[in-house]
Protein backbone atom coordinates (compact mmCIF):
# COMPACT_ATOMS: atom_id res chain seq x y z
CA UNK A 1 0.00 0.00 0.00
CA UNK A 2 1.77 3.31 -1.18
CA UNK A 3 1.78 5.90 1.63
CA UNK A 4 1.20 9.52 0.47
CA UNK A 5 1.71 12.40 2.50
CA UNK A 6 -2.05 13.59 2.77
CA UNK A 7 -3.21 13.06 6.17
CA UNK A 8 -7.45 13.06 6.35
CA UNK A 9 -7.67 13.79 10.13
CA UNK A 10 -5.49 17.30 9.79
CA UNK A 11 -7.33 18.45 6.52
CA UNK A 12 -9.61 21.33 7.14
CA UNK A 13 -12.30 20.80 5.66
CA UNK A 14 -12.88 17.39 6.96
CA UNK A 15 -11.98 18.80 10.52
CA UNK A 16 -14.82 21.19 10.14
CA UNK A 17 -17.03 19.20 9.43
CA UNK A 18 -16.66 16.79 11.82
CA UNK A 19 -16.68 19.20 14.83
CA UNK A 20 -19.86 21.26 12.70
CA UNK A 21 -21.42 17.65 13.15
CA UNK A 22 -20.59 16.79 16.17
CA UNK A 23 -21.64 20.21 17.80
CA UNK A 24 -25.12 20.26 15.59
CA UNK A 25 -26.00 16.76 16.42
CA UNK A 26 -25.45 17.25 20.04
CA UNK A 27 -27.59 20.34 20.40
CA UNK A 28 -30.15 18.82 17.78
CA UNK A 29 -30.69 15.84 20.83
CA UNK A 30 -31.86 19.12 23.08
CA UNK A 31 -34.79 20.56 21.20
CA UNK A 32 -35.55 16.86 19.58
CA UNK A 33 -36.20 15.39 23.16
CA UNK A 34 -38.10 18.55 24.00
CA UNK A 35 -39.88 19.83 21.25
CA UNK A 36 -39.48 16.85 18.48
CA UNK A 37 -38.00 19.33 16.12
CA UNK A 38 -36.06 18.15 13.25
CA UNK A 39 -32.98 20.15 12.45
CA UNK A 40 -34.15 21.42 8.91
CA UNK A 41 -37.49 22.67 11.20
CA UNK A 42 -35.03 24.24 14.09
CA UNK A 43 -33.21 25.82 11.45
CA UNK A 44 -36.28 27.42 9.40
CA UNK A 45 -37.70 28.39 12.84
CA UNK A 46 -34.40 29.78 14.06
CA UNK A 47 -33.83 31.89 10.57
CA UNK A 48 -37.71 33.21 10.45
CA UNK A 49 -37.32 33.86 14.56
CA UNK A 50 -34.18 36.07 14.03
CA UNK A 51 -35.22 37.77 10.63
CA UNK A 52 -39.01 38.25 10.61
CA UNK A 53 -41.06 37.32 7.20
CA UNK A 54 -38.87 35.67 4.78
CA UNK A 55 -39.39 33.08 1.57
CA UNK A 56 -38.93 29.56 1.37
CA UNK A 57 -35.79 30.65 -0.50
CA UNK A 58 -34.25 33.32 1.37
CA UNK A 59 -34.89 30.85 4.44
CA UNK A 60 -33.06 28.15 2.19
CA UNK A 61 -30.13 30.76 1.62
CA UNK A 62 -30.22 31.77 5.08
CA UNK A 63 -29.85 28.39 6.47
CA UNK A 64 -27.65 26.60 3.48
CA UNK A 65 -30.43 24.24 3.34
CA UNK A 66 -31.82 22.40 0.00
CA UNK A 67 -35.18 23.76 -0.96
CA UNK A 68 -36.99 20.28 -0.89
CA UNK A 69 -35.60 20.56 3.11
CA UNK A 70 -36.76 23.77 3.63
CA UNK A 71 -40.15 22.91 1.99
CA UNK A 72 -40.76 20.46 4.36
CA UNK A 73 -39.59 22.32 7.60
CA UNK A 74 -42.12 24.16 6.59
CA UNK A 75 -45.07 22.40 5.77
CA UNK A 76 -44.53 20.52 9.44
CA UNK A 77 -43.99 24.07 11.24
CA UNK A 78 -47.28 25.38 9.57
CA UNK A 79 -48.73 22.05 10.99
CA UNK A 80 -47.60 23.13 14.86
CA UNK A 81 -49.32 26.31 13.72
CA UNK A 82 -45.72 27.75 14.53
CA UNK A 83 -45.59 29.67 11.09
CA UNK A 84 -48.22 30.84 8.27
CA UNK A 85 -47.68 31.58 4.46
CA UNK A 86 -48.56 34.90 2.08
CA UNK A 87 -49.03 35.32 -1.23
CA UNK A 88 -46.93 38.35 -2.11
CA UNK A 89 -49.58 40.53 -3.66
CA UNK A 90 -47.00 41.41 -7.12
CA UNK A 91 -45.58 38.20 -7.84
CA UNK A 92 -48.50 35.31 -6.69
CA UNK A 93 -45.77 32.61 -6.96
CA UNK A 94 -43.62 33.77 -3.94
CA UNK A 95 -45.06 32.95 -0.11
CA UNK A 96 -43.82 35.12 2.57
CA UNK A 97 -43.39 33.17 5.63
CA UNK A 98 -43.74 34.05 9.22
CA UNK A 99 -43.69 32.91 12.63
CA UNK A 100 -47.43 32.70 14.64
CA UNK A 101 -47.54 34.21 18.09
CA UNK A 102 -47.14 29.89 18.99
CA UNK A 103 -44.40 30.29 16.46
CA UNK A 104 -42.82 33.10 18.25
CA UNK A 105 -42.97 31.68 21.68
CA UNK A 106 -41.71 28.32 20.68
CA UNK A 107 -38.79 30.20 19.07
CA UNK A 108 -38.05 32.68 22.47
CA UNK A 109 -37.85 29.08 24.07
CA UNK A 110 -35.75 27.20 21.55
CA UNK A 111 -32.96 30.40 22.28
CA UNK A 112 -32.77 30.32 25.72
CA UNK A 113 -31.98 26.46 25.48
CA UNK A 114 -29.57 27.73 22.62
CA UNK A 115 -28.33 29.86 25.25
CA UNK A 116 -27.66 27.20 27.98
CA UNK A 117 -25.94 25.19 24.86
CA UNK A 118 -23.97 27.66 23.65
CA UNK A 119 -22.60 27.65 27.35
CA UNK A 120 -21.99 24.40 28.52
CA UNK A 121 -19.75 24.59 25.04
CA UNK A 122 -17.81 27.60 26.42
CA UNK A 123 -17.57 26.11 29.52
CA UNK A 124 -16.04 23.03 27.80
CA UNK A 125 -13.58 24.99 25.67
CA UNK A 126 -12.91 27.55 27.93
CA UNK A 127 -12.08 31.08 26.96
CA UNK A 128 -9.16 31.13 24.71
CA UNK A 129 -10.64 28.41 22.98
CA UNK A 130 -13.76 30.17 22.69
CA UNK A 131 -11.79 33.18 21.24
CA UNK A 132 -9.37 30.99 18.62
CA UNK A 133 -12.40 29.31 17.63
CA UNK A 134 -14.44 32.48 16.68
CA UNK A 135 -11.72 34.24 15.17
CA UNK A 136 -10.76 31.39 13.20
CA UNK A 137 -14.80 31.05 11.74
CA UNK A 138 -14.58 34.86 11.63
CA UNK A 139 -11.88 34.53 8.82
CA UNK A 140 -13.86 32.12 7.10
CA UNK A 141 -17.29 33.79 7.09
CA UNK A 142 -15.09 37.17 5.45
CA UNK A 143 -13.94 34.45 2.94
CA UNK A 144 -17.34 32.97 2.50
CA UNK A 145 -18.62 36.92 1.77
CA UNK A 146 -15.85 37.83 -0.36
CA UNK A 147 -16.74 34.78 -2.60
CA UNK A 148 -20.01 34.94 -4.21
CA UNK A 149 -21.80 37.08 -2.30
CA UNK A 150 -22.15 34.75 0.88
CA UNK A 151 -24.17 32.33 -1.35
CA UNK A 152 -23.01 28.44 -0.72
CA UNK A 153 -23.53 26.47 -4.35
CA UNK A 154 -26.58 24.26 -3.31
CA UNK A 155 -25.91 20.70 -2.90
CA UNK A 156 -26.80 19.72 -6.70
CA UNK A 157 -24.86 22.11 -7.66
CA UNK A 158 -21.84 20.94 -6.84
Amino acid sequence: MTTDSFELEQFLPYRLNRAAEFVGLRFAAHYKAKYGLTRPEWRTLAALGSSGRMTSKAVGIHSSMHKTKVSRAVFALEQRRWLKRSQDDADRRVEHLVLTAAGQQAYRELIELARRYQAELETELGGSGIEALSAGLAAIEQVIRRSAKGKLPEPDEL
